[in-house]
């Protein structure tokens, strides 16, 4: 387990449980999770966030993987992701199907994307499969959860993003948002969701309105955390 310097009793569970623990100040997720992989110790890595989990079903999958032996066809694996949101299985607004690359052997591939939405990226030539079953990720328990969040990973996002050199201006702020809408809302079927679906598509307009706003305020020399 990698630790950045946490100051509640993850460490000490970690360590009762047999996890050999790595100290590490927190230089990025996707930085991060690189490091974590060079110090596994054995070949396949299995990534999943704490407040996911791996349903019976892509449990089975996973271990009839094992039995195909040393020499897999595959050298990762995708399966798709069904999240909760305060209590409620949401299976439109572009949430689902939400294939995700998980399972892979670490000599394969590597994260990369942009903070703080990482991805898994495999090598050339590295063929990858699909397996049944979901991830069941539990991910906000309250309307108010969601939008804090929101405003957290914006300001990453921002921040990588002029990092990278990427510009926004007035006409990506003022279009974004209601395009994002527009497209979870009717062409991702986020209204068969119901009231939460529609909840859902108005904060991921609001994340677009939020991070091409903050992207441009540091075009502009300000500060926006």
């Amino acid at each position: 387990m990698i630790d950045s310097h946490s100051d509640d009793k993850t460490v000490q569970i970690s360590e009762k449980l047999g996890a050999r623990v790595i100290k590490r100040p927190f230089p990025g997720h996707i930085e991060q999770k690189n490091f974590a992989i060079d110090q596994t110790q054995y070949e396949w890595v299995l990534s999943i966030d704490a407040d996911e989990v791996l349903s019976q079903d892509l449990k089975n999958s996973i271990k009839n993987i094992k039995k195909l032996g040393p020499k897999p066809s595959f050298y990762g694996f995708c399966f798709n992701r069904l999240t909760n949101y305060a209590g409620v299985w949401v299976k439109h607004c572009g949430w689902y199907p939400d294939k995700k690359l998980r399972l892979f052997h670490k000599n394969h591939a590597r994260w990369a994307g942009m903070n703080p939405h990482d991805i898994i990226e495999m090598k050339p030539n590295s063929q990858t499969g699909f397996l049944d079953g979901d991830l069941l990720h539990y991910s906000y328990n309250s309307i108010s959860d969601h939008v804090n969040q929101t405003n957290k990973f914006t300001t990453i996002a921002a921040k990588a993003a002029y990092k990278k050199g990427i510009k926004s201006n007035h006409f990506k702020i003022f279009t974004r948002p209601p395009l994002k809408f527009l497209r979870d809302y009717f062409w991702k079927r986020g209204l068969f969701d119901g009231r939460y679906g529609f909840i859902i598509c108005l904060i991921n307009s609001l994340s677009a309105l939020l991070k091409y706003s903050k992207l441009k305020d540091l075009q502009d020399g300000k500060r926006i955390d």
